[in-house]
């Protein structure tokens, strides 16, 4: 059974919980993103715990910045970028990544399922390089309810090949005014793109704004 409603984001704890437990259906997952709250399972103690941080990350597309040397890089870049042409295969090397601090992937099977059917639904996009061969090299993958996106993971196999993603994903979104690309804390690759943080109270004002309505295709192409 879908989520009816959650705790107010302001009773977050110090750690940016909203609410523990609950489910991952299309509908909960809706109401948290238009709500300023995202999904993150913890560990086996705690399978789904939903947040709203106090500092939410966020990258304005109108003020990203991309440094010199991958400026060039991208220049002469062997990849070719493509949009929703694989999702499924963006999300499970997204959960292959070890990352840096965790022993385990947050991207579980229930997780991966849930964004598939988001995907299925066309609330969710996928960016994807691929390389002179044809094979998938590095992509991103996230949320988009409307006006609404969020960044959730990325991966690559090759240079630069995740920032290629993003950098495309920044480009389209900046030609359709969207504000910013949620990208709930402020990775390395995130900082180096230009990345900050807004408080909670700023960021849900503006997705309150936001327009959820409008189809994935006005912003993402094939």
């Amino acid at each position: 059974m879908a989520i009816i409603e959650f705790p107010p984001v302001d009773s977050a704890d110090e750690n940016g919980i909203v609410g523990l437990g609950g489910d991952l259906e299309v509908q909960s997952l809706i109401l948290a993103y238009t709500e300023g709250i995202f999904p993150w399972p913890i560990g086996p103690e705690i399978p789904l715990a939903w947040f709203s941080p106090e500092q939410r990350g966020v990258l304005y597309t109108d003020k990203f910045h991309i440094s010199a040397s991958l400026k060039k890089f991208l220049n002469k870049s062997p990849y070719t970028i493509k949009y929703n042409h694989n999702f499924a295969a963006v999300i499970k090397e997204c959960a292959q990544v070890v990352r840096k601090g965790q022993k385990s992937t947050w991207i579980t099977e229930d997780i991966i399922q849930a964004y598939i059917n988001m995907f299925q639904h066309k609330l969710a996009y996928s960016v994807e390089a691929y390389d002179k061969d044809n094979e998938l090299v590095g992509g991103v993958y996230g949320v988009c309810i409307g006006e609404i996106f969020s960044g959730e993971s990325m991966f690559y196999k090759k240079d630069n090949a995740s920032k290629a993603c993003l950098v495309a994903l920044l480009t389209q979104l900046k030609q359709k005014k969207i504000k910013f690309l949620d990208t709930q804390m402020v990775t390395p690759v995130v900082k180096s793109l230009g990345g900050t943080e807004i408080s909670r109270q700023l960021f849900i004002k503006t997705i309150k704004k936001s327009d959820t309505k409008k189809p994935r295709e006005y912003f993402l192409g094939n």
